[in-house]
């Protein structure tokens, strides 16, 4: 790999909302810049080396990678375009130069290209945008410009981020070029731009070794990285360094490795030196913010800032008839060792403790889908626990409770619109514009308590019949909004353990909708499905069909049941009430009621 001075190095990241196409432009990069072998097999989407991110098509964790166009190194960070994973995109922001803002060429600027938009701006960045796809149909690249441009204005960017360069592009057919009238042969102009229009990093060789810490990447045996841009001077590996934290303490600490990036690969090096992002290895316990700098020549750099999480869930114990029939680690102690591993990996999770509380551990997330994905990985890795229902978190300003408040951007069919304008009134939301286009498309802004967002988007999908779009992003914490409406169907519990059978589940389809199928097992207080009506009603989905001399078995008519419906892991987070939990393992999630009224069982044993 070759050692590159500052001049000859370019850091950016690219930002986007989600699905348009950050990771499948990276892949053409890839490619085109012979980082692979001849006979390497390389994936789609290679940059996605996540199992979840494979599966679910969206980028979770940002992940660096490095290109070398003629002598010059392109250091390249893609990042989540998720809202729920945009402290991922925070934290990168500071080692990089410029941003590369990618657009779609026909849907234009969508929610999250906003906020990511508006995150580089206010850290001074210049970006380059790249109208992406201009291949597909109906593509409208210079619609899209003139609205990205827009975006730029509304957003108060200065003279010269608003004289921004940008190019065309097709990742998924890997080509570039400046003029849509151009030749589209490869990416090269894309690549050429960055050198041209992206400044090199500051930062001089000569002066002595300084970096701040961005993210803390962990290696199950190196440990705990530091990464981040070196500022300035050199660093070479096995000499000592002091790590300063946000307490100001300071320690003095001889690196084991460093590690850059050739193309996707991480690689050991001897040396590194201002302008390169570089993974520091032998420090202890560093957090991103932290200062690493020469022994004799001490900085402490002002703290970076990353936005705090809003929603928070606690991990419990299973304690369920079936608990430990699927998983391998059932017990508490395993499941708060996990969590605390997960602590020192994951620095955009907030992972404590509760003081008195033995059986229990508090995380908190960005949202629903960022903490379903560290409870996937943990029902994959063989844990059983429950979860309880997320809880905003709340912040006292002023002497006031305040609550945090979402943007919701809301495309659904016009006819539509009315029913998901009264419910999200009736969760306090604020309407903030209405525009319904000519094909009779309503887009919808919102401003709304993220408890408002808790549970809607069942409804939501229920109302819109799956052809609503709902995307919302965390816009600021204001005063407590008072009470708003819980889910208004209740639920369907089993007051018995056994087998669902056919002939029950068919007389209770007319009174909701079920969650389990036939044969499937069932427990004494399991939620097996949603009541038609407001109330939680104790149900025997066990029973058989009485026999007698008169009528067989064999001779009932034939039953046609309805398929029960089957959330994925962000909807069962997002449907359960303050009394109910998530029942997870490594082959179910099974919803549970805390409790079951002795009155309510002593009914429906009358009732069955």
């Amino acid at each position: 790999m070759i050692k590159a001075t500052p001049d000859k190095i370019r850091n950016v990241a690219i930002i986007a909302h989600i699905d348009h196409g950050k990771t499948t432009l990276l892949d053409g990069l890839l490619k085109q810049s012979a980082v692979f072998n001849d006979h390497q097999a390389v994936p789609e989407r290679v940059m996605d080396s996540y199992d979840q991110e494979r599966e679910r098509g969206i980028t979770i964790f940002a992940k660096h990678c490095s290109i070398q166009f003629g002598d010059y190194k392109i250091n390249i960070i893609d990042t989540p375009g998720h809202a729920d994973f945009s402290g991922e995109v925070e934290r990168v922001l500071d080692m990089v130069n410029s941003v590369l803002l990618l657009v779609d060429a026909r849907e234009g600027p969508m929610p999250q290209t906003r906020y990511v938009l508006s995150q580089a701006l206010k850290r001074g960045l210049k970006p380059l945008v790249i109208i992406n796809k201009i291949d597909r149909p109906h593509a409208d690249p210079d619609r899209v410009l003139s609205e990205t441009f827009d975006l730029f204005v509304e957003l108060s960017a200065n003279d010269e981020q608003l004289n921004f360069p940008y190019i065309y592009a097709s990742g998924l057919s890997g080509y570039a070029c400046k003029n849509l009238e151009d030749p589209k042969e490869n990416l090269a102009p894309l690549l050429q731009l960055i050198v041209d229009e992206i400044q090199a990093p500051s930062g001089s060789l000569d002066k002595p070794f300084l970096m701040q810490v961005a993210t803390a990447p962990y290696d199950e045996y190196l440990g705990r990285g530091a990464c981040g841009r070196i500022l300035n001077g050199t660093v070479k590996k096995g000499t000592a360094v002091t790590h300063i934290n946000a307490a100001g303490e300071q320690k003095t600490l001889r690196l084991t490795r460093i590690k850059g990036y050739f193309g996707i690969q991480q690689v050991d090096m001897d040396e590194a030196g201002a302008g390169d992002i570089v993974n520091l290895y032998g420090i202890q316990d560093v957090l991103i913010g932290d200062t690493v700098c020469d022994p004799e020549h001490i900085v402490v750099l002002p703290a970076l800032r990353v936005e705090e999480p809003t929603i928070s869930i606690n991990f419990m114990v299973n304690s369920g008839p079936f608990a430990g029939q699927d998983g391998k680690h059932v017990t508490m102690n395993k499941i708060r060792d996990r969590l605390m591993k997960e602590k020192k990996a994951n620095i955009t999770l907030r992972i404590e403790e509760l003081p008195g509380v033995l059986d229990s551990v508090c995380v908190s997330g960005r949202g629903e889908l960022h903490l379903a994905v560290l409870i996937e990985a943990m029902r994959r890795e063989g844990y059983e626990f429950c979860i309880s229902k997320p809880k905003v978190i709340t912040k006292t300003l002023n002497g006031v409770q305040c609550e945090a408040m979402e943007k919701a951007y809301i495309e659904v069919p016009e006819e539509y619109s009315g029913a998901v304008i009264d419910s999200l009134a009736k969760r306090k939301g604020e309407m903030q514009s209405f525009d319904t286009n000519e094909h009779k498309i309503t887009r919808m802004e919102f401003l709304i308590p993220t408890r408002g967002l808790m549970g809607f988007r069942h409804d939501f999908l229920t109302m819109t019949r799956g052809d609503g779009i709902l995307t919302n992003i965390f816009e600021d914490f204001v005063p407590w909004k008072g009470e708003i409406p819980k889910r208004k169907n209740g639920v369907m519990i089993s007051m018995n353990q056994g087998r669902v059978t056919p002939y029950a589940s068919f007389s209770l389809q007319e009174r909701g909708v079920l969650f389990v199928n036939p044969n499937e097992a069932t427990y004494e207080g399991m939620i097996v499905g949603e009541h038609s009506r407001d109330n939680d009603i104790p149900v025997n989905i066990t029973r058989e069909k009485a026999l007698t001399n008169m009528r067989a078995a064999g001779k009932d008519e034939n039953i046609i049941l309805t398929p029960p419906v089957k959330m994925t892991l962000e909807q069962a987070i997002d449907y359960i009430e303050d009394d109910e939990l998530v029942e997870v393992t490594p082959n179910n999630f099974r919803f549970r009621k805390i409790y079951l009224k002795e009155n309510d069982r002593k009914r429906a044993e009358r009732d069955s």
